[in-house]
C-alpha cells in the first residue's frame, strides 16, 4: 500500500495520465494488430520447424527442440500479455475499476517476468548446446540429446518462472506502468524493489553475456575448420553453419531488444537521488522511456521466428552458393577428434 493513499491498491500507483489522455490512448486497435502479427509470425515458424524436424539429424534434432520451446514461449508470451493489454484499452486503462484486488496485475507480472527471461535463458542454453556440440562433439550421448533438450527447456522455464513469483513472496512488487494497461517490476527505492530488479537484471546480462562469449568460440571454431589445412576435405556440415547462423541472429536481436531496457532498470533502481518519490510516483520522462523500452523488448518474440525462417540452408544457399557443394556433406567432427588426438 502507498502511504499517499488508503483508496489505491497494493499494485496501484500515481501515474502522469489524465483522463483525457487515457481516451485518447486507449483504442485498442494497435496494441490487437501488433500481437496478431506477433502471433502469425511464430505459428509460421512452428510449422516450418515441426516441417523440419521430420528425419534430422540427432545434433540438430537437439537444437530443434531448443528452437520449439523458443517459438512456444514467444507465442504464449504474446498471447496471454497481448489479451490482458487489449482488454485494458478497452477498458480505457482504467486498471482499478478492472482489478481492484491487484490479482490481475500480480499475474500479469509474473508473466512479464517469466515471459522476458525465458528468451534470454533459452538462448544461453541454445549457446551451450552449440558449444559442445561443435567444440566437445563426443562428449555427450547422442541418443539422449532430444531428451536432454526438452529437460533443458523445462529447467529454464522454472527457473525463470521461480523468479517471477519472487514478488508474491515479499521480494519486490508488481505495479500498474503508465499509461495503466499492463503491470511490471516496480522501479522504487524499497530494498525489495532494488533487490528484484537488479536481480532480473543480472540474470538477463549475464544469459546474453553468455551466449555472446559461447557463439563467439563456437563460430571462431567453425572459422578455423573451414580454413584449416584439412578445409578441403572437412568443411562443416551446412546444418552446422545454419544453426550458428540462426543462433547468432537470436542472439544478436535479443540483445538489442533486451539491452536497452535492463541497462534501464538497473540504472533506475540505482539513481541517487531515487526516481520513484515516496508517494510512488515516477518522473513522466521516467515513464515514457520505460514504455518504449518495453515495447522494443516486445519485439524480441516477434523477430525470434523471422530468425529461424529467414536463416534456413535454403536462404543460405542463396546467399552463399558455394555451400551446397559436395564436400560440405562431410562433419567437422572427425577433424576435431583428430586434432584432439594429436595433443
Amino acid at each position: 500500500m502507498w502511504p499517499n493513499g488508503s483508496s489505491l491498491g497494493p499494485c496501484l500507483r500515481p501515474t502522469n495520465i489524465t483522463l483525457e489522455e487515457r481516451r485518447l490512448i486507449a483504442s485498442p486497435w494497435f496494441a490487437a494488430s501488433f500481437c496478431l502479427v506477433g502471433l502469425a509470425s511464430n505459428l509460421l515458424a512452428l510449422s516450418v520447424l515441426v516441417s523440419a524436424r521430420q528425419g534430422s539429424s540427432r545434433a540438430r534434432s537437439s537444437f530443434l527442440t531448443f528452437l520449439c520451446g523458443l517459438v512456444i514461449t514467444d507465442f504464449m508470451g504474446l498471447l496471454v500479455t497481448g489479451t490482458i493489454v487489449v482488454s485494458q484499452h478497452a477498458a480505457l486503462l482504467d486498471w482499478q475499476s478492472v482489478d481492484p484486488g491487484c490479482n490481475l496485475c500480480h499475474f500479469m507480472g509474473v508473466i512479464m517476468v517469466f515471459f522476458g527471461l525465458c528468451p534470454l535463458l533459452l538462448g544461453a542454453a541454445m549457446a551451450s548446446e552449440r558449444y559442445l556440440g561443435i567444440t566437445r562433439p563426443f562428449s555427450r550421448p547422442a541418443a539422449a540429446s532430444q531428451r536432454r533438450a526438452w529437460t533443458t527447456v523445462g529447467l529454464v522455464w522454472a527457473t525463470a518462472l521461480a523468479l517471477g513469483l519472487l514478488p508474491l513472496l515479499g521480494v519486490g512488487r508488481y505495479t500498474v506502468q503508465y499509461p495503466g494497461s499492463w503491470c511490471f517490476l516496480t522501479l522504487g527505492a524499497e530494498p525489495g524493489d532494488v533487490a528484484f530488479g537488479l536481480l532480473f537484471t543480472l540474470l538477463g546480462s549475464l544469459s546474453v553475456g553468455l551466449s555472446f562469449l559461447l557463439n563467439t568460440i563456437s563460430v571462431a571454431t567453425l572459422c578455423h575448420v573451414y580454413h584449416g589445412q584439412e578445409a578441403a576435405q572437412q568443411r562443416p556440415r551446412d546444418c552446422e553453419v545454419e544453426m550458428m547462423a540462426q543462433l547468432t541472429g537470436i542472439m544478436v536481436v535479443a540483445s538489442i531488444c533486451w539491452m536497452p531496457l535492463l541497462v534501464f532498470i538497473a540504472q533506475t533502481v540505482l539513481r541517487s537521488p531515487p526516481a520513484m518519490s515516496p508517494t510512488g510516483q515516477l518522473s513522466r520522462a521516467t515513464e515514457q522511456q520505460l514504455l518504449i523500452y518495453l515495447r522494443v523488448a516486445t519485439w524480441n518474440q516477434i523477430l525470434d521466428p523471422w530468425v529461424y525462417i529467414l536463416f534456413r540452408r535454403a536462404v543460405i544457399r542463396r546467399l552463399h552458393p558455394r555451400l551446397s557443394t559436395g564436400s560440405r556433406s562431410l562433419s567437422l567432427q572427425p577433424q576435431l577428434t583428430r586434432r584432439s588426438t594429436m595433443q
